[in-house]
């Protein structure tokens, strides 16, 4: 468990584990939301995967850069690329049959936010960081690949905009890393900081939850 500001000896990170299917399952759902942002941009095949690409590896990828390890993941296993590929071209095959539901996009953006927060955070704790480097690096993980998507789309990111989006993960993260400290279960207080993410990002879809706005006056 965690404890703040000391570490403990983590599991060693094997393909059966919890945290490489959350990583698996986190990549699919990006990786559909990466390529339903290309499709409203109206991208050929190769945009759909490229999109899809750094949206699911994204966050992962700066992760591993911070935390100096090597070789980044998904070069060390090729799963996730092809795990990647596979979901846009189904995404592409269902959307050109089917319309995506009302807020498809959102959706699947909020449930790989909490699956990728989760994740960086456990991998984070593994490698013996701070309590407060944990929360920032599952939060990197889960919505850095959505910035640079954005960025690729030409679309604001929604850390920059009111959107409660950073902060849910910062919340879940934070939460994971409190019920750890309280020697809760480890999948109990995954579970539950997946589900503060999940909560915040719906609660800001379906309700329009906002983060205040600081404004300056033009005369301040």
């Amino acid at each position: 468990m965690v404890s703040f500001g000391l570490s403990e000896t983590r599991h060693a990170v094997t393909p059966s584990s919890t945290l490489y299917l959350l990583d698996l399952i986190g990549v699919v759902v990006f990786a559909v939301s990466g390529a339903l942002v290309a499709g409203r941009k109206s991208m050929d095949l190769l945009g759909v995967v490229i999109i899809a690409v750094v949206t699911a590896i994204g966050g992962g990828t700066i992760r591993d850069v911070l935390l100096d390890r090597s070789p980044i993941f998904w070069i060390e296993n090729t799963t996730y690329l092809l795990v990647i590929i596979t979901a846009a071209a189904f995404t592409t095959v269902y959307t050109r049959y089917q319309k995506p539901p009302l807020k498809a996009l959102l959706i699947a953006d909020a449930l790989g936010l909490a699956l990728f927060t989760l994740s960086g955070a456990q991998i984070a704790q593994e490698a013996g960081l701070p309590w407060i480097s944990v929360v920032l690096m599952g939060a990197i993980t889960g919505a850095a690949g959505g910035v640079i998507r954005d960025v690729l789309c030409a679309e604001v990111p929604l850390i920059l905009r009111r959107d409660i989006y950073a902060t849910a993960a910062l919340a879940g993260g934070g939460l994971y890393v409190l019920l750890q400290a309280m020697s809760v279960a480890d999948l109990t207080a995954t579970l539950a900081g997946m589900a503060t993410v999940v909560a915040l990002r719906f609660s800001a879809i379906l309700w329009g939850w906002r983060l205040p706005v600081f404004r300056l006056r033009d005369d301040a």
